[in-house]
Order: C-alpha cells, then structure tokens, then sequence
C-alpha cells in the first residue's frame, strides 16, 4: 500500500513541511485540502455518500469529491485526479474560497485543514465510480440541503457541513443572482 503525505501549512496556506496523512490526522496538524462543489443546471448538488469502510465519514454524506493536493499540484489539477479516481470523470473546475476548519472525526482522528473549495458544472450522475471511496452518487436540491444540514447533521461530513452555509452564498451571489 502506497503511504500518502499531506502538506502541512500556516494559516497563510504556505507550506511548511509534509507528513504521512494519517499522522497529520492524529496530531491534528494544519494541512492543505479541497472539497469539490458540482451543481447542475437545476441548482441540484451532486453528492456522494462515502464507502462505509472509509478511515473516517463512512457512510456519510459530502460533496462530489475531496482530498489533498500533491506537491507543485494546483487545486485544478488535484481535484481532476482524484475525480477520476473517486467518480470516474472529471469535469473543468475552479477555485473560489478557502477556509480553515478543525474538527473531531471517529477513530480518534481530526480533521484540521485549509480547505480549497472548488466549483464545477456537471448535469449527470455517473453509474460506475470507485466503490472503494464512493458508495452512492445522487443530486439533492441546495435549498433542501441547507435546511437538511441543519435537522440532520449526522448525516453529513463534518467538513460539508462548515462548507456548505459559504458555499451558497457565494453560489447565490455569483450563479443565481449574477
């Protein structure tokens, strides 16, 4: 099994140094991430529901695809490397906000990130993605999920949950009301 790093960072988003991912999970250190949004021409989100054996989240609801980028990767070309190897397609995207968070996961891990959120067009559901990250594919209304955010954070990623309030504001600014 390959050992994958993470890139730690300040809050600045400047790098500092590399650490095995899930030592950086352990310790609780900063590092860089990214969280893709895709929507479709209806204003519907598509989500994936993570595989149930995941390292943390499984089972859980979140956005169409997320991870952390390699050295000298963009946030770009990161997420289109891990949407192939999560969805099984990719589409064009683009960075539009970041955000630090921290949060508390199951198996003794954390989640303390500077998280590139990413958005991109997408008006279909694959049928065949990588079962080993992925267990469901399904578009929800995002009207629906700010209210189901709310009423049923069990559901859903820790990280979702912080990201999706930023997100629709800014998609309400930019897509809807532009």
């Amino acid at each position: 099994m390959n050992v994958e790093y993470v890139i730690l960072v300040n809050p600045n988003d400047n790098p500092i140094g590399q650490m095995e991912k899930m030592q950086a999970h352990k310790e609780a250190k900063l590092h860089r991430a990214f969280s893709v949004f895709l929507m479709n021409n209806k204003h519907q989100m598509l989500l994936q529901r993570r595989a149930i054996d995941k390292y943390h989240s499984g089972g859980l609801l979140t956005n169409a695809c997320c991870s952390h980028q390699q050295p000298n990767e963009t946030n770009e070309v990161a997420a289109t490397r891990r949407m192939h190897h999560e969805l099984g397609f990719s589409v064009e995207t683009s960075t539009i906000f970041n955000f630090i968070y921290h949060a508390k996961l199951n198996n003794n891990l954390t989640e303390h990130e500077l998280d590139h959120v990413l958005y991109g067009q997408c008006n279909y559901a694959p049928k065949v993605f990588n079962t080993n990250e992925v267990s469901e594919i399904l578009y929800q209304p995002l009207s629906f999920l700010m209210g189901d955010v709310i009423n049923n954070p069990q559901l859903y990623t820790a990280w979702f949950i912080i990201a999706l309030p930023m997100f629709n504001a800014w998609y309400t600014k930019n897509i809807i009301n532009r």
